[in-house]
């Protein structure tokens, strides 16, 4: 396990590469890019991934996105989608500078919204040979119709609404930037156990971490994300093969579906009876059944290539 940085246009990121535990040097590893939830940083669940999946022979990098964590970007704590599909597009990028990596065997699997964000980066960057996905989450679609996906895209209308008064105050009167939680830090009755959890995640010792402070700006982030769609265009340009994990009890489960209904490529979705969306971040019951299902899907499409003859 080892600390690096590497560049993404004028930021530079912050990762932790994770190898199987004697790399042999006449070697070259297939390597997985393992983008992590809103919200969270590399020492959480995606460091938990990238370390399983180095025991299981890969290199794996985690990384911290652009502008939040140790990832450099100004301002911090935004978040920008946009920004965060070319953030795996530059791990991919530093994944085949290194020598023991072959740039024909790299795959990624995201957590969460990090796993739409990998599905829309797989759709333009085909350096990604395999894409797996857990509790994933489709951040925009998620924002504008509620977690359980049952309202309108127009339902976003009265925050935009708010966000517009809120930018001219920032703007016009001098005003403080205002922040979101990722989570609710005080949940009700009428909060969904998904995101209850997620409070018991991300607020508390099980994984609460400095580098996540559980807020993104609100005008610069909101704006961005709601007209974000991680799925848009997946039928006809995600070719690559395709793994789905979700917990049969996730919230969240409707995204994955919809994104295997959609999908075109060789595609699987794995719905783990019991689990939950945020199971799969940390309980070893669940992550070890995600990482059960994700290394043969990896052996066998990041499978090495025969030499060419000439």
């Amino acid at each position: 396990m080892d600390a690096v940085t590497f560049p993404n246009g004028q930021v530079t990121m912050a990762g932790t590469l994770y190898t199987p535990e004697e790399v042999d040097p006449g070697r070259r590893y297939a390597a997985i890019v393992v983008v992590h939830p809103g919200g969270g940083v590399k020492e959480q669940a995606a460091g938990l991934y990238a370390g399983k999946l180095a025991e299981q022979g890969f290199v794996a990098l985690a990384f911290d996105a652009s502008f939040q964590g140790d990832s450099g970007g100004e301002p911090h704590h935004l978040e920008d989608p946009y920004a965060r599909v070319e953030d795996v597009r530059a791990a991919v990028d530093h994944l085949q500078t290194l020598d023991y990596v072959d740039a024909e065997r790299v795959g990624a699997l995201g957590i969460c919204a990090g796993g739409g964000y990998a599905v829309n980066a797989a759709m333009t960057d085909y350096r990604i040979k395999a894409l797996t996905t857990v509790s994933a989450v489709n951040i925009g679609t998620s924002f504008r119709r509620g977690w359980y996906g049952t309202d309108s895209d127009a339902a976003a209308v009265p925050t935009l609404r708010s966000l517009a008064q809120q930018r001219t105050a920032e703007a016009a009167k001098g005003a403080d930037p205002a922040y979101l939680p990722y989570v609710p830090p005080e949940p009700d009755e009428n909060t969904p156990r998904d995101l209850v959890e997620a409070g018991d995640y991300y607020l508390t010792p099980r994984a609460q971490h400095p580098n996540a402070k559980n807020k993104f700006l609100f005008t610069k982030s909101v704006s961005r994300i709601f007209t974000f769609d991680a799925f848009h265009m997946v039928e006809d340009l995600l070719t690559q093969p395709l793994l789905i994990v979700a917990g049969s009890e996730a919230g969240s489960l409707w995204m994955s579906t919809e994104l295997h209904g959609r999908a075109r490529s060789t595609k699987d979705l794995k719905v783990v009876e019991g689990g939950t969306h945020m199971d799969f971040y940390d309980v070893p019951k669940y992550v070890d059944q995600a990482i059960a299902t994700a290394t043969p899907f990896f052996t066998e499409h990041l499978t090495a290539q025969p030499a060419r003859q000439d």
